[in-house]
């Protein structure tokens, strides 16, 4: 079992790579693009043209894509995981999507001998780089306990969410419409500070000692404080997907969501304007609007 996989060699799925090769498992990965595939030659994985080939001989492969289509693309095409993994391997959906396409990747997997572990993450790209993303994971204990060691290769905490496929993508659509309403949060507070004169360090100095304070918030801050916009791995398209998500869970369910649906509306904007920056870019929307800049030293 020491033959792992990776399709999606981005932020997220890069760190995937990374930390299973330094738990000792020969990592076999995936992507479209140029620079992901060489950076994962760098680190000493071995490059294969596609899923199939990412498949052959793996005990377990993580699908870190972008959306519920190309997870499919990626498991069920002609060129796709099911036609070289073995019985009994694992393929571990680390990508965020809907919980029904989750769900139908499930059953569509029924009968093919090749288990099935819904496992979304979370804690961005310093999570992923570091080996300490949570994992919400769905699937029979016994199958769990079984692929435990490439699931505790990238995580810190590893939760059992249900047994079912779609099940942790539901936790994490709750999860996700939590940290959207911080992000949108912090973003406006900031703004507000901006406007009044505040410096950005007398603000991180407080949200981070207070009650308010936490990963989310002070991670937000400090790159909102130090104008980083772009680059840091947290793309903006990527919330942006995992909020309507949450919203379209809160729609079938008839569950109001008040506050993740501003939230979604602030990252709209953001990702309208800034279409190539990060989550906290949606600061500078509204900073332009009351015209006014948040430095971690105020202007003088």
């Amino acid at each position: 079992m020491n033959i792992s996989g990776v399709v999606g060699l981005g932020d997220m799925g890069s760190g995937l790579a990374k930390n299973l090769l330094q738990h000792g498992f020969k990592v076999q990965g995936a992507d479209l693009l140029r620079h992901r595939k060489e950076a994962f030659r760098e680190m000493g994985g071995q490059l294969v043209n596609c899923p199939a080939d990412v498949g052959r001989g793996a005990s377990a492969v993580f699908i870190m894509v972008m959306t519920g289509d190309e997870a499919k693309n990626v498991i069920f095409a002609s060129d796709g995981l099911l036609t070289t993994m073995a019985v009994g391997s694992a393929i571990i959906l680390s990508a965020t999507i809907k919980p029904q396409e989750a769900r139908e990747i499930g059953s569509q997997m029924e009968g093919s001998g090749v288990h099935l572990i819904d496992s979304p993450v979370s804690g961005g790209f310093p999570g992923a780089q570091g080996g300490t993303l949570t994992l919400m994971v769905a699937a029979p204990d016994g199958i769990v306990d079984r692929f435990l060691p490439f699931l505790e290769a990238v995580s810190a905490n590893i939760h059992r969410t249900g047994k079912c496929s779609g099940d942790g993508q539901t936790v994490k659509a709750c999860l996700q419409s939590l940290i959207g309403a911080q992000f949108s949060a912090t973003f406006e507070a900031a703004a507000l500070a901006a406007k009044a004169g505040v410096s950005g360090q007398v603000l991180l100095d407080v949200f981070s000692s207070s009650s308010a304070g936490c990963g989310v918030v002070n991670n937000a801050l400090e790159k909102i404080i130090d104008r980083e916009f772009e680059g840091t791995g947290s793309h903006i398209n990527t919330m942006h997907k995992d909020l309507t998500i949450s919203m379209a869970l809160g729609e079938a369910l008839g569950v109001p969501l008040h506050t993740a649906g501003s939230a979604m509306q602030i990252f709209h904007a953001g990702k309208s304007k800034y279409p190539n920056g990060d989550n906290w870019v949606c600061t500078r929307v509204i900073e332009e609007i009351v015209g006014a800049e948040l430095h971690r030293k105020a202007a003088t």
